[in-house]
Parts: structure tokens; C-alpha cells; sequence
């Protein structure tokens, strides 16, 4: 599964702009199980598995990550751009991106801080304020390679490091695919659809057309969270922690999540000898408060992996979790499949 996702994680594929990410893994699943895509973008994909189920269980993750789009090429050759989901502007000054299909490199700069003056001195520049330089003289040099609407992205590696731990762009949510791929290359005790989804990070569009297609009765949600287990931050503000296991949420800001699940999931992780642990905090969202209200309802439970500085261009995440994550998604499709 850490081959799948240093693989997932160094393809770009921010919103509305999946398509590589989804080639990836249609090679993976194509001869695995039946699939097809639908019109939003989905990979909506059913697995065999050694018995039909009481109940239909869909287990999702989202293809996209968080990116950048070109809005505008200045006459010096600079790029104006704007994020493309949740990014704090603070990890993008100084980075290297990349930009357009080509890939070409380019530095988010800003104006110097010995220039600034008054209310702007001191302060995090946002993004109406920074600039892409590609290393363009010009409007004209720079439209030989950029146009306005492409996508830009975090350059950034894969790297294992410490004790356990893992450094890539794009880890929200490209792990939940990497479980979702291992699930399915794998020998299932259940019937499972599996839903690859677009556009999480705008909004949850991928979802409610995936729920209205597949009409699943169970959901179990794969992502990533923040982990606040870092210098500075007080034990009851860190969320998460890494290295304690799975974490499953009570609520967060798109979804209360059946109570049942909820209670249903720390009972089976002690039976299995599941690491899990609750998120201590009513923050984020995902695809579950999307899908939970599609359709005709659908009862959800959101398995996470503890991530710290999500939505940047060094999350950082544990082994250990994920293995976590891995082991009480199996288990949570099997109970629900037989419920």
C-alpha cells in the first residue's frame, strides 16, 4: 500500500482536474472488478467478494487534492493565481510549484518585506498579493507556456522519515484511494462498491451523484485529518494524534454522525485490536455530509487518518495509522455488509 501511494501522491490532480489521477488507478482495479465512470468523473467500481451482502456498503475517497488555478499573466510575466480548495496562504509563500501540463516550475513571491509599509508590514501576505514567477520577461514569453486556467501544484517528494513517518503532497485524500485499491486487490468476504470521488475539496460534488447512482445503504468514509500533536499546541486543541490509530468522528462542520456507528465502531476496533481514537474537535467536513443527506439517506462513519499540515505541500503522516485505517475499514465493510 506505500508503493500505491507515493505513487498517487506525486500525480497531480487537483479539482476538476482528476483525470491522471483516475488513469492511475482505473489500471490498477480494471481487472479486479467492474467499474465504470460517470459523468461527473467518478470511478464508481463494484467488487465481488465470497458472499452477496444483507446490506450495501459503499466505501469512498477523493481523487482531488488541493491546487492552485492561473488567473491572470501580468505584462512583466508574473502569474496571478488563486487557490483551488482550503489553502492557507502561509504555506505557499517561497514554494516551488508547478504549473501546467508541461509542468513548468515556477516560485510563489511576493513583495519584499523591507518594502512593505503600515498595516502591511508584518503581516501574511494573502493571495491577491502573491505572484507565480516562472521566470518569464514578459506577458508574451510567459503565454508560451502558461495559460490562464491551468492548474499548478505543491513540487514536492515523497519522502520516509523518523520513526515511522511519511512526507508527500496530496495525502488528504490520496491515502483513502490507496486503501480503497488495496481492498479491492484483495479477497473480499462481502459484495463492496468502492467510489473514487471528484471535487471534495470544492465543495463535496462528487458525492451526492456517486450516492444517487449506487443507493448504498452503509458508507464508510476514508480521509485525512488534522493532527495538532505538534509543538505549541495544548493536548486539548491537538485533535488527533499520530501514531494512536484510526480516528473517527462524533461531528465536524458538514455532518452529525449516526450515534450508532459512531459507538459501533470503537467496540469492533477493541474486538479486532484496532488502534482508534475519537476527534476531539467539531471542525472540517468531508464527502459524508454530502452523502449522508443523498438520496434516500444513507447511514455513514468517517474513518481518518491523522495528517499534520494537511493541505500543504509537506503533510506528514505514521505507518501505523494507516495500517489502523486499512484494518478498521475492512472490518467496519464487513459488519455493516451483515448487519
Amino acid at each position: 500500500m506505500l508503493d500505491t501511494l507515493r505513487d498517487l501522491c506525486l500525480i497531480n490532480g487537483t479539482s476538476g482536474d482528476e483525470s491522471k489521477v483516475r488513469n492511475y488507478i482505473i489500471n490498477r482495479i480494471k481487472d479486479r472488478c467492474e467499474y465504470r465512470v460517470d459523468p461527473m468523473g467518478n470511478i464508481l467500481a463494484h467488487k465481488k467478494g465470497a458472499s452477496a451482502t444483507k446490506n450495501k456498503v459503499m466505501v469512498s475517497a477523493h481523487m482531488d487534492e488541493v491546487g492552485f488555478i492561473i488567473t491572470n499573466i501580468c505584462e512583466n510575466g508574473f502569474l496571478k493565481f488563486s487557490p483551488v480548495g482550503g489553502v492557507d496562504s502561509r504555506v505557499v509563500l517561497g514554494r516551488k510549484l508547478t504549473v501546467g501540463e508541461r509542468g513548468i516550475p515556477g516560485i510563489v513571491g511576493a513583495k519584499a518585506v523591507h518594502l512593505t509599509e503600515g498595516d502591511e508590514s508584518g503581516k501574511v501576505p494573502g493571495f491577491d498579493k502573491l505572484y507565480i514567477d516562472i521566470g518569464a520577461e514578459s506577458r508574451e514569453e510567459a503565454l508560451k507556456w502558461v495559460s490562464v486556467g491551468d492548474t499548478a501544484y505543491f513540487a514536492s517528494d515523497y519522502l520516509e522519515f523518523g520513526d515511522g513517518k511519511i512526507k508527500a503532497k496530496a495525502i488528504d485524500d490520496r491515502f483513502g484511494c490507496a486503501v480503497m485499491i488495496k481492498l479491492i486487490e484483495s479477497e473480499l468476504a462481502f459484495d463492496c462498491d468502492f467510489a473514487f470521488l471528484v471535487q471534495e475539496e470544492v465543495g463535496c460534488r462528487g458525492a451526492g451523484p456517486a450516492v444517487f447512482s449506487l443507493r448504498p445503504d452503509f458508507a464508510v468514509v476514508l480521509e485525512a485529518t488534522t493532527a495538532g500533536d505538534i509543538a505549541g499546541v495544548s493536548a486539548e486543541d491537538s485533535v488527533c494524534l499520530q501514531g494512536k490509530g484510526a480516528v473517527v468522528s462524533f461531528m465536524d462542520r458538514a455532518c452529525v454522525y449516526n450515534r450508532e456507528l459512531y459507538k459501533g465502531a470503537f467496540a469492533l476496533a477493541e474486538k479486532k485490536g484496532i488502534a482508534i481514537q475519537t476527534k476531539t474537535a467539531v471542525a472540517g467536513g468531508n464527502d459524508a455530509g454530502t452523502i449522508v443527506k443523498s438520496g434516500p439517506g444513507v447511514k455513514a462513519i468517517a474513518v481518518s487518518l491523522p495528517c499534520r499540515y494537511i493541505h500543504s505541500g509537506t503533510c506528514v503522516a505514521d505507518k501505523k495509522d494507516m495500517d489502523a485505517c486499512l484494518a478498521l475499514a475492512k472490518a467496519l465493510t464487513e459488519e455493516y455488509a451483515d448487519a
